[in-house]
Order: C-alpha cells, then structure tokens, then sequence
C-alpha cells in the first residue's frame, strides 16, 4: 500500500500535463546521444595522441581545484593551442585507487571538467575541447603509496587535426 501510494503521488503532480510527461522521458534519453555527436572525441579517443608541447596537470587527493603551478602549465598549454589552432584537445581526467569507481568516475570528470574551463578562460574556443573521466583503471603507477597516488590523480590533454 505505501508503495502503491508513493507512485500514485508521483502521477498525479504529472497527470495535469500529460504532455509533458512523455517530452521528459524522451528529452532525457535525446541528450546523451546529442552530447555524444558534439563531442566525437567521447567515441574515438584512440584518434587522439599526447604530445611533448602539451603537458599533464596534476591534482591534490579528493580535489579538482588547478592549483598555481599546474596553472601555469594550463597557460602554456593554451599558448600552444592558441598556435595550433587546427587541433582538437580531448581532457582525459584520472583519479588515484582511493574511493569508489562510481565516485572516482565522477571525480575524474570534474577534474577534465576543471581543466577544460581554465582553458576556456584562457582564450581556448570550448568547441575545440571534449572531456572524459576515468576512475583509477588507467593508473600509470600501481604502488599504495602517496608518491604514486598522486601521479595517477591527472588531467592528460592529448590532441588531433580537426
């Protein structure tokens, strides 16, 4: 009975615009293949490559703050696309083992997320710049220990020709 009541609640702030109920359902569904054709680089990373002039970012634990010297890493990142304008950039944001996958996932992208902004605030056009988190399973370093955690807590920007 309580469930059938909970359900019953939920239709009856929905039953005064029927029409508008299906629009959510379908819209919902739409945006993820939407996101998916204005960032191709979600669906062929493989396209992209890291370069030496394009430098990784790194970040303190649980954090997706840019701190100062990575921030001046971001800048010379943005001076080389500003350059190269005919490249793409795909932010890959990673995390260390620590925490859920589901949390990390999130984590790494608020990471690419972050990166991306300061790249956008820097001159860089957001057309240009796809993102993507990962959790912990693309580790470069698989030892527990604070040295490795935190070469694996990163934002790589790898790029390609539009």
């Amino acid at each position: 009975p309580v469930v059938a009541s909970q359900p019953a609640a939920a239709p009856a702030p929905v039953a005064p615009e029927p029409p508008k109920t299906p629009e959510p359902i379908a819209a919902a569904p739409a945006p993820p293949p939407a996101a998916m054709p204005a960032e191709p680089a979600r669906s062929v990373p493989k396209e992209f490559a890291g370069i030496y002039e394009v430098k990784p970012i790194y970040f303190d634990f649980d954090k997706y703050d840019i701190r100062p010297d990575d921030a001046k890493i971001l800048d010379a990142n943005a001076e080389w696309l500003k350059t190269n304008a005919e490249m793409l950039l795909l932010i890959e944001g990673h995390c260390d083992e620590r925490g859920t996958a589901a949390y990390n996932l999130a984590l790494g992208e608020r990471r690419a997320q972050a990166t991306r902004n300061y790249l956008i605030s820097s001159g860089i056009a957001g057309e240009r710049i796809s993102i993507v988190g990962f959790a912990a399973e693309r580790a470069v370093c698989t030892e527990q220990t604070e040295a490795c955690w935190s070469k694996n807590r990163r934002a790589i920007s790898l790029v390609k020709p539009r």
